[in-house]
């Protein structure tokens, strides 16, 4: 019996799915929990898996387009099952690239001498033209006009295969003195426009859902490190097992301090505040599409050694895109550091439903007045972002004096 494979939610917040690649070919054999392909979700690469046996009969969905959740991207079936019925009106959007059309069209090579400006699309159809988000993806890349097409997808849709024949808008040439003059300028009109990603997409959504709605305010202390980089020498001495990192002990200190005042550790509900016995530390990581949140759960449970060793890991993973969906939901609070990029001092967007984020700049030497007399000290600042729809100025303070108070003397942090 035949099996449809659908885009399916490997998020909890998925909506739509990059196919980045298939890993399996039409007429593979195919069990079940075979890996048929890696989809981009809003936060990771996720393996898509098999549901039924049989052969890989149709792929419906082309490597790196895009399709919404639910959507029919593959067949698999029997070898001499019948699946017309099955595809129905799905047109393949799989279909490699034709190849370009020799003739249709003269090269550009040779513009006209007529300069100005773009042609101007034949006898404009009426109303909205159709064509599907891979196309109009490709053909702004191409700087195609979709209105001088005629789409060759059910009822008209503009398709991939209509914009990898259709001519492309070669620039026009000025003068051929001017061009010789522009020779080492880049061709092109000066820009890019690059299609969101699925984590970018999200990113953009939540945090606008946060520095509008949510009434932030800001609270910044610095901290002396001094004991910090002393009590990390003395670890390190011990071997490498024992080596933590400054921003490992900012987590553990933020995760006892959020201990001490769960009052911090909330949730915005909308009508009611969610106060969490346990501590679910997020920790943002910058990959290259933009930004996750993996979360150390009971953080204030874990000792140091077992924080570093965690947090280590899951950075590295969600660099390589390959957390899963319960490793970066659920955070109850999160951190935010950007100290090793020499910032010195930022302020985080809260991640709803959150109550507040620790921002952690980069460690300085300072002179400061200790004790009546002047030294050199490393410093830090950290800011706390603070909904006040859950967080008041002084209940913010007194977490923030509890965190310096631990950070200032990490000794604490083995009690």
């Amino acid at each position: 019996m035949a099996t449809k494979i659908f885009m399916e939610a490997l998020s909890p917040t998925m909506e739509e799915g990059r196919l980045v690649k298939w890993l399996k070919n039409e007429g593979d054999a195919i069990k079940n929990g075979d890996v048929l392909a890696e989809v981009e979700t809003d936060k990771a690469i996720m393996e898509l898996v098999a549901r039924g046996e049989g052969v890989l009969r149709k792929r419906l969905l082309a490597d790196g387009t895009t399709s919404p959740v639910g959507a029919l991207i593959g067949v698999i079936a029997g070898a001499d099952e019948n699946i017309d019925a099955l595809v129905g009106s799905s047109a393949p959007i799989a279909s490699p690239p034709p190849p370009a059309a020799p003739s249709a069209v003269a090269p550009t090579a040779v513009a006209p001498a007529t300069p100005t400006a773009p042609p101007q699309p034949e006898a404009a159809p009426t109303g909205r033209q159709r064509s599907s988000p891979l196309a109009r993806r490709l053909a702004s890349e191409r700087g195609i006009n979709l209105g001088t097409l005629q789409g060759s997808g059910p009822g008209g849709r503009i398709v991939k295969r209509d914009i990898d024949t259709a001519p492309t808008t070669s620039p026009s040439v000025a003068a051929p003195v001017a061009a010789m003059a522009r020779a080492a300028a880049p061709a092109g009109p000066g820009h890019r426009d690059v299609p969101l990603t699925q984590i970018r997409k999200t990113i953009a959504r939540r945090l606008a859902e946060s520095i509008g709605p949510v009434p932030t305010f800001y609270l910044t202390a610095e901290v002396d490190m001094e004991r910090v980089a002393e009590m990390r020498a003395a670890m390190a001495e011990l071997g490498d097992a024992y080596k933590v990192s400054f921003n490992d002990v900012v987590l553990k200190a933020v995760a006892t301090a959020l201990h001490q005042h769960p009052e911090c550790n909330a949730h915005w509900l909308g009508d009611a505040i969610r106060y969490w016995d346990r501590v679910h530390l997020g920790m943002a990581v910058a990959i290259p599409d933009g930004l996750i949140t993996p979360v150390i759960f009971d953080a204030h449970l874990k000792g140091l050694s077992a924080i570093a060793a965690e947090s280590r890991d899951l950075a590295a993973r969600a660099r390589d895109r390959k957390l899963k969906p319960e490793e970066y939901t659920g955070s109850t609070f999160s951190v935010s550091n950007l100290g090793m990029f020499g910032i010195d001092q930022f302020t985080a967007i809260i991640n709803p439903p959150e109550a507040g984020i620790i921002a952690v700049g980069g460690i300085e030497a300072k002179a400061v007045v200790v004790n009546g007399a002047v030294q050199v000290r490393r410093r830090m600042r950290i800011t706390m972002s603070c909904d006040h729809r859950v967080i008041d100025g002084a209940l913010g303070a007194k977490f923030l004096q509890t965190l310096r108070r631990l950070i200032e003397n990490p000794l604490m942090l083995a009690y």
